[in-house]
């Protein structure tokens, strides 16, 4: 081989390494880029269920409030109505045990 062509073959071979040294650099930006970009989408992404489940959370409990607030409304109007009733014991008693005696 001759002076030129091992002038050009090493020539060559510098050029390959550079090649090979540039797609070496281009994959770990490319790497590093993706890392960042999935921390960043991660982060955005748990921050959005997070305000999610906390809006979520605030209307569970609005409605767990409103639900309880009526049962006590519905509770205290039984109660009344209750004792609106005059409860004749006595009475029922009596009118009770005319009844089973007459199905005796």
């Amino acid at each position: 081989m001759s002076y030129m062509e091992n002038k050009t073959l090493d020539h060559l071979l510098k050029i390959e390494a550079e090649a090979s040294s540039l797609v070496n650099d281009a994959k770990t930006e490319a790497d590093r880029r993706i890392r960042e970009n999935e921390e960043k989408n991660r982060m955005a992404y748990e921050e959005r269920f997070k305000e999610e489940a906390q809006k979520r959370e605030a209307s569970l409990k609005e409605e767990k409030d409103r639900l309880k607030n009526q049962y006590q409304e519905i509770l205290e109007k039984y109660r009344e109505e209750l004792s609106g009733v005059n409860a004749d014991e006595q009475r029922f008693l009596s009118l009770f045990n005319q009844y089973v005696a007459a199905e005796g």
